[in-house]
């Protein structure tokens, strides 16, 4: 993903809010996310096919474990609303809340971080704000279990324990080796380093011919 801090790209005759900036940049450019974190716009371009197919291998284990079925829902690119500025809003690629959530919409299609039980980030070319950015957003906001897949890096990270604007614990993952997750998040979830990494990378071109 290529972020970019946004000040003004459209003209208006009095000033107007980052949110309403942010509205017109998804307005004019569809399928593009934008997010407000520390007063600044992240303008996000549509993923490549590698992401999305990391996101949908990633889906499976989270409701094969039941936690899309009764007090949980698996979901992707829902808003939470961040405590770290007035507008401020992140939108994490998937996440794993509270089924009561649609009553905890706060504004601008952002929802209280209190019905989110982990939060999951697949790194595109923006990578750093996954990484550090994001890291103290989502501290800040008490989302207890926060997970990376780390594309540039080939690694898996999980963060927990929130504590101010960082994560009291954060352990990377390597090829070869399994994640359990934190029971909190309502269920047992083991996740595959070497599985998700690899669905991760663009497939050799000989391959996609071969399903021709």
């Amino acid at each position: 993903m290529s972020a970019a801090s946004v000040e003004q790209p459209f003209e208006h005759e009095e000033p107007v809010s980052l949110a309403t900036i942010a509205d017109e940049i998804m307005e004019r450019h569809p399928g593009y996310r934008v997010e407000i974190i520390g007063g600044f716009l992240l303008v996000t371009p549509s993923p490549d096919v590698p992401h999305a197919r990391a996101l949908t291998g990633l889906m499976i284990p989270f409701i094969a474990a039941g936690l899309h079925d009764g007090e949980t829902e698996v979901l992707q690119n829902v808003g939470l609303w961040l405590p770290t500025g007035d507008e401020d809003y992140a939108i994490p690629d998937l996440v794993v809340v509270d089924a009561d959530i649609d009553d905890h919409l706060i504004e601008n299609n952002a929802y209280d971080p209190a019905c989110f039980r982990l939060v999951l980030e697949v790194t595109s070319r923006n990578w750093k704000n996954d990484l550090k950015t994001k890291v103290a957003a989502y501290a800040a906001a008490k989302v207890p279990v926060y997970v990376i897949v780390d594309r540039k890096h080939q690694r898996v990270h999980v963060l927990t324990d929130p504590a101010g604007d960082t994560y009291e614990h954060h352990r990377p993952y390597a090829p070869g080796e399994t994640v359990s997750l934190p029971d909190s998040i309502g269920a047992k979830v083991t996740l595959d380093v070497t599985e998700i990494l690899a669905a991760g990378r663009p497939r050799p071109a000989q391959d996609a011919q071969g399903r021709d």
